[in-house]
Formats: structure tokens, sequence, C-alpha cells
């Protein structure tokens, strides 16, 4: 007879508790240790020909000998390149300050965020024979470089041997008069084209602009332009230089359009102790990609713009007025580290997210996070799950690590920040990004993301 009751029972319990159930759903069970990088690198097989990504101070890294920043300078260098690069656009939009010779008409495309916190590296093969060189890659700036020999005032260190031009058989300098340089040049040196790129947080490259074979296994291209910096100082540490993803003319994407039809993509790891990838064409696309279309700034050429339209915490979409989006606009950015809001869009997901959260105990706020938990004792936390919506109905389920930012197991904080103005461009960082395959087909005009893609 008690076998009868039990289809009976569970009905009951199902309609008890509808709103539980239905909340669970849109949690996230995440083990507090795995929120953790390890000390060993966990590399998946890849047979692909793509460029592997790793951070770059992370045990994947070759760079790895390298001390890399406290979270409080990384969160600071972070808040400088969102200032220099929003001071940018505000600029560009508004009118360039003649008295800095970077903001001219014709030096502006030599302009970088801050570099400290680009914090995703590959390797490139420069020269004939080709010589592999450890660089950051960057959707945020334009102009390639690396270290060159001789250095004329300063070098800083790097892992790899500094690149001598003499040792290759196919460099050239760009000629001072050459439509090249006049995208990119700010000055000559007899026929010979020179280069400047400064980064919001002072870093900068000064040298000749040149060209040489570029091997991006297997592939390689001849006549690539790029800096050749023999004045360079900052927050490079020990890299070798720069790979520039942005759109303008002088860009990696746009010089290479007659071979990857200025499409790439690429996936960050979940955590600093795994991998993900780099890579170029057609094939750059998945099946189940969500495609929300760039726009173009008529103001600014340097940045991927989109057009963020909403939020959700634990499945339940967020009231903020899509003016609130709108009026800011937004950029993705591969080297920002934390996505900006509105500080109405920021509320609005602190507040919630905070209701989802009640049951773990608070902890101090840090730096830009003011929502931190401290799961000290703790085996396994409920998270709720947190997406963000952009043009075209595209909604994206972020992974636990797109979600929390850990600076130790006593503090871990929601991973967004809140702008200071209203009007202030509202950026989509690389934390946020993570694990998602994120592909910029720029002649099809869209950005599409896949998840679980590394």
């Amino acid at each position: 007879m008690a076998t009868n009751w039990l289809p009976f029972l569970l009905s009951l319990l199902f309609l008890s508790f509808p709103i539980s159930l239905q909340s669970l759903q849109n949690m996230y069970e995440v083990d507090v240790h795995s929120l953790m990088p390890s000390n060993v690198c966990s590399s998946p097989k890849d047979n692909k020909p793509r460029l592997r990504v790793v951070d770059r101070y992370g045990p994947c890294s070759t760079l790895r000998q390298q001390q890399g920043f406290s979270h409080e300078q990384m969160l600071s260098n972070d808040q400088s390149r969102v200032d220099s690069i929003q001071g940018h656009i505000s600029a560009v939009s508004g009118g360039a300050n003649k008295s800095d010779p970077f903001a001219s008409s014709k030096t502006i495309a030599q302009y970088g965020g801050s570099f400290g916190v680009a914090n995703y590296i590959v390797s490139i093969g420069i020269g004939t024979p080709s010589k592999n060189f450890t660089v950051v890659f960057d959707t945020g700036s334009d102009v390639t470089w690396i270290q060159c020999e001789p250095c004329q005032r300063y070098c800083y260190q790097q892992l790899e041997p500094i690149f001598d031009p003499s040792q290759s058989s196919t460099f050239a300098n760009v000629s001072c008069n050459s439509d090249p340089c006049n995208d990119v040049g700010y000055a000559c040196l007899g026929s010979s084209c020179l280069y400047g790129v400064r980064y919001g947080d002072s870093s900068y490259t000064v040298g000749y602009y040149a060209e040489d074979t570029l091997t991006i296994a297997p592939d390689v291209i001849s006549h690539f332009r790029f800096g050749c910096g023999q004045n360079n100082n900052g927050t490079f540490g020990a890299v070798a230089g720069l790979l520039g993803l942005g759109p303008a003319s002088e860009s990696f994407v746009s010089q290479t359009s007659y071979k990857y039809n200025r499409i790439f993509a690429y996936c960050l790891p979940a955590l600093s102790s795994s991998t993900g990838y780099l890579n170029f064409g057609t094939d750059s696309n998945l099946p189940n990609t969500q495609r929300t279309p760039i726009f173009k700034n008529p103001s600014s050429q340097f940045y991927y713009y989109l057009n963020m339209t909403g939020l959700s915490v634990a499945g339940k979409s967020l009231k903020i007025e899509s003016k609130v989006f709108s009026k800011a606009g937004a950029i993705i950015d591969s080297g920002t580290v934390i996505t900006r809001l509105p500080p109405d869009a920021y509320k609005a997901l602190r507040s919630e997210f905070r209701k989802g959260m009640k049951q773990y105990k608070m902890a101090p706020s840090f730096s830009l996070f003011d929502t931190c938990y401290d799961f000290t004792g703790l085996d396994s936390v409920l998270i709720p799950s947190v997406g963000v919506q952009f043009l075209n109905n595209v909604s994206l389920d972020l992974d636990p690590n797109g979600i929390l930012y850990v600076l130790d197991i006593s503090q871990v904080c929601l991973a967004f920040a809140s702008n200071r103005e209203r009007n202030d461009l509202g950026i989509f960082g690389n934390v946020q990004q993570r694990t998602f395959n994120v592909v910029y087909d720029v002649p099809n005009g869209y950005i599409g993301f896949s998840p679980e893609a590394c």
C-alpha cells in the first residue's frame, strides 16, 4: 500500500518547492578548490594548427620564473588601462590635445591601453631564418612590435635573445614616404620610417618601422610590417613585444586579410594553470556560435564595439533600462581584465547576486570589488549563474571562473566593476570571456561566442 502513495508524495514535494527547484537549475555547485589555480600546468592535447595561449605568469608559461603582479597592482593597472581607453576615445571624439604629440591626427594610432595587464601570451617567429619570440596578444592594440638590436637608449630584459635584424635575410626598413609609414609613422630618419607607441601606463616603445617574414605556425607571412623597438621601457615584463589584433589598417588582422580574411578567434583558459588557443581564418567559427554585431564608431577606428543590452542572475533578467547600456556604449577587449558596467547596471547586478549568496559570510571589499565572500572551511558552494546579453538575442551564461575573482579562499569576489560615470564606455573584459571561443568575423560584421571551448 505504501508504494501507492509515492507518486502523490512526490507531486506534493514538487508543488511545495517550485521556486527552490527552479533556482537550483540556475545555480552552479562549485568545488571551492577548483577556483584556485594549480602550480602544475594542465594542457590538453591539441592537434589543431593554432597558437597556444597561456597566462604569462602561470605555470604553463615559459616566463613563469618571472614574478607577477600582486592582486592590488594588477587591479590598479587594470583601472589604468580602463581610464586610458576611455580617455582615448573621449579625446578622439571630442578633439585631440594639440600639446600632446601622440594625440595628433597622424600619431593617434600609436596608442595602447595599459600594457601591464595584457596577460595572455603566444609564440611567433620573426625573420629568416625564423627566431621564436614570446609576445602578448591584444585586441586593444594595433601595432605589432618586438625589441630589436641595437638598443639605442634602453631595452628591458626579455626571455629570448633580442631580435637582431642584421641576422635576417628578409628584413627591410619601411620607406618614409610610403602609405604604411603615413599610417603609423611620426618621424623619419633619412629615408626610414620611425614609429612610437605609448601605453596608458606610460610604457613606451620607439624605433624603426620595418618589415620581415612572420611565422604563425604553420603559416609563413612575407613582408609583415612591425615596430622594431630600440628604445623600450615600462611594464613589459619578460615578453619580447606585442601582437596587435585591433581593427586598424596596421594591425596583424588587417595586414593578413588576404590570407585569413580578417577572421580570428581565441579561447582564454579558465585558470592561469590551464591553456587556451588563438586561431586565424574561417575555421575559427564553431557550429553553436551566438553572433552579435560589431559596430563602427565614426570617431574611433581602434576598438571592437558591441551593444550590451542586459544582465541576468540565476536566470532572472535584471530590470535595467536599455538606455543605461546604449548611452555608454561598449567594447570587447582581450587586455582589460575586469568587465566595466554602467553604474546603474552594476548596482542591479550586485544587489541580485548578493541575494543569491546571502547564505555565505561576506568578506571585506578589495580594490575594485565591493562584493566578496569568505569560503574558508567550505568544500563546495552554490553560486547563482550570471548572464550577459548582447544585441541579436545573444545571451552568455558565464563560466564560474568568469563570475568570481579569487584573491584567496577567504576573499572571493564578484568579478565585475562599476564605471565612475554613466557615460563612461563599458568594457567586456577577459575574465568574463574565459572558456568561450570568441570569434571576430570582421568582414561579416559580428563577434561570436561559443561556450566551453577550452
